[in-house]
């Protein structure tokens, strides 16, 4: 049984729900190997949806199927109520931009924007027009227009790809990892430009990563894969804060995960890594009798008494990573590892090797399964 939370759809028009694609069952299998396995799926027009998940999961499988380059084993995908399975891809009013972004070298910026423009057959001066139009949407200067593509930038390239796709004017865009191979500064520029992109053209985006940061920066919902299957799907938001299962808590980045299991006494404690304590939960899993906690870095915090937080484990402060704004912190304790995450308003003042009590309190905690 595929287990998916499903969330209220972000946008409705007098109570029916605007789906451009719905995914039904869908399944896709090579040979004895499954990629993708029950899919069930509405994709509303003109919201953010990434998919995400580690290699191997089936999203670049998931999105070839959607964009008409591989056809399902079995289920149904429609476009606004009309099936589309053996749909081809250059029927389909949607537009793929690859990681390799495909542009063409011996092209100029202009030429590779109107390319779709001229299959189509308009005429030369409309295209023209209409490339300058999506420079300017791309924040590139009108003179690029003449500028040989494969002197531009990283970051210039992945626009004119944009822009390729835009002259397109697609019903929905697809997007294959396109920020993979940029660098950490140009990748968090371009993550916001593709957000306002997308709030300026009212475009469907499906977007494909195995980054999980970018998906919460961009998306209004995530799609959360493992082994061909959706795991949880939901707004950042409620990936974050509620996260379905220790997989997906994990997913997210950083977090100390204790497994936990119900003592004769009806208390809680941990010992899956040699080192027994005592943990106090929220009351709602009292009919549970083991479970998984996930304790986010920033609802850890170091303390003087045990008696200033509901749950304290003492432990050595072995390192200490700047991340700008804020401060990492690792701290061990016999077999176990906790992070600490502080401002830097709020950093830490001992130094290294210093003994340390670590608390949180029990409202902080999220109980997923094990």
């Amino acid at each position: 049984m595929n287990l998916v939370r499903v969330e209220t759809p972000p946008q409705e028009t007098g109570g029916a729900t605007l789906a451009v694609l719905q995914l039904v069952g869908v399944r896709k299998t090579f040979g004895s190997f499954t990629a993708v396995e029950d899919i069930n799926l509405d994709i509303y027009n003109g919201e953010f949806l990434t998919v995400v998940g580690p290699s191997g999961s089936g999203k670049t499988t998931l999105l070839r199927m959607l964009a008409g380059m591989e056809r399902p084993t079995a289920g149904n995908i429609t476009l606004r109520g009309t099936l589309i399975n053996d749909v081809p891809s250059n029927k389909r009013p949607t537009c793929l931009v690859f990681q390799s972004l495909a542009l063409f070298p011996h092209k100029t910026v202009g030429e590779n924007i109107e390319f779709p423009l001229k299959v189509k057959k308009v005429p030369r001066a409309e295209r023209k027009q209409r490339a300058l139009e999506l420079i300017r949407l791309m924040r590139l200067p009108e003179s690029y227009y003449r500028k040989n593509v494969m002197i531009c930038s990283g970051g210039e390239q992945q626009r004119v790809a944009l822009a390729r796709a835009l002259a397109y004017d697609p019903d929905i865009l697809f997007f294959d990892e396109p920020l993979s191979a940029l660098d950490y500064k140009l990748k968090k520029a371009m993550e916001k430009e593709l957000k306002d992109l997308h709030r300026a053209t009212g475009k469907t985006f499906v977007y494909i990563t195995h980054s999980l940061e970018e998906a919460m920066v961009m998306s209004d919902r995530i799609a959360v894969m493992r082994a061909g299957r959706f795991v949880q799907v939901g707004t950042p938001d409620e990936i974050y804060s509620r996260p379905a299962n220790r997989f997906v808590a994990e997913f997210i980045g950083d977090v100390n995960v204790f497994g936990v299991k119900k003592n004769a006494n009806g208390g809680w404690v941990s010992d899956e890594d040699g080192s027994r304590i005592e943990i106090t939960l929220p009351p709602a899993l009292a009919g549970a009798s083991e479970a998984a906690v996930v304790v986010r870095p920033e609802f850890l915090r170091f303390i003087d008494e045990r008696s200033q937080a509901n749950n304290a484990i003492e432990g050595t402060v072995y390192n200490e990573y700047a991340l700008g704004s804020r401060i990492q912190y690792e701290v061990r304790s016999g077999n176990r590892t906790l992070v600490v995450e502080l401002s830097r308003a709020n950093a830490w003042t001992g130094g290294l090797d210093q003994q340390v009590i670590v608390g949180w309190d029990a409202r902080d905690a999220i109980v997923v399964e094990g």
